[in-house]
């Protein structure tokens, strides 16, 4: 399958984040301290690229979704939910920017960013949701043998992520110092990985008979971006837990890295394929 002229510049702005990335280990020697504040002058334009990365795929995402329709079609909604949490996370991501390089103080939790990055996980789980009727979950479930694996599989789902989410990277335990709103996201942010990666691991298992054809590259890139978010925030927890996180920590490569994934995706799912496909016919 052939990169779009979206996709290439997808590709282009990952390559470009990636290489400032890179730069910033090599002028720190990557040690997980504090002292990578210092170098503020490379992390600037590597996480800046983290925003911009997510803003140009959903505005490529929103452009695909309306050529299948939009709310009219399946597909459509698909696109649009998961388009529509990229430019949130994006937003958040800019904010997160604004602290870090226009104030004197350090970036505050909870703060402006985590109120607008929530929005990003219920609009992916509802473009999951609609993608999974996409690529055939629906005829999986039609038979008890579907609807068993898909209980075994939510409840593995389940368990793996309260596991990696509240033990490994919480130490089983919610700080409460009296502020319910930071209460409010110690709790919200889990539990939202939890209901993704539910969604993710059966979804993927269950259509795999009916996963195919052209745009079966972009869905598995879509599936790699959700899994890679979702080990990113795991590790993201990790390291502030142990106070080891700064800003250009490898898990930020992370994030950068599942932006890409979910805008390449996105891009590729493209309307203009299938029209080019039914030509050749």
């Amino acid at each position: 399958m052939k990169l779009n002229n979206s996709s290439k510049i997808i590709v282009a702005l990952y390559i470009i984040t990636v290489i400032f990335w890179l730069s910033f280990i090599v002028s720190t020697k990557y040690t997980a301290t504090l002292e990578g504040w210092k170098y503020q002058y490379l992390l600037k334009p590597f996480l800046i690229g983290m925003a911009v990365l997510p803003l140009v795929g959903g505005i490529f995402g929103l452009l695909n979704s309306v050529r299948w329709g939009g709310f009219k079609s399946v597909l459509g909604r698909a696109t649009l939910g998961i388009s529509l949490g990229l430019i949130t996370w994006s937003g958040g991501m800019i904010i997160w920017n604004y602290y870090l390089f226009f104030t004197d103080i350090e970036v505050p939790y909870p703060s402006l960013a985590d109120a607008i990055f929530i929005f990003s996980w219920p609009l992916w789980i509802y473009g999951l949701f609609k993608l999974s009727r996409v690529i055939g979950v629906k005829f999986a479930l039609r038979n008890n043998s579907g609807k068993i694996i898909l209980f075994l599989l939510a409840t593995v789902a389940i368990l793996l992520s309260i596991y990696l989410s509240f033990g490994l990277a919480r130490n089983w335990s919610i700080t409460w110092d009296g502020d319910w709103l930071k209460l409010f996201f110690d709790l919200f942010y889990p539990i939202v990985d939890v209901i993704i990666l539910t969604l993710l691991i059966p979804t993927y298992w269950l259509s795999k008979k009916f996963l195919g054809g052209i745009y079966k590259m972009p869905i598995l890139i879509l599936f790699l971006g959700f899994l890679l978010n979702y080990i990113a925030d795991v590790i993201f927890v990790f390291t502030t837990s142990n106070e080891t996180y700064f800003n250009g920590h490898f898990v930020d490569f992370i994030y950068t890295t599942s932006m890409f994934a979910l805008s390449l995706g996105l891009s590729m799912l493209n309307s203009n394929i299938l029209d080019l496909e039914k030509k050749k016919l």
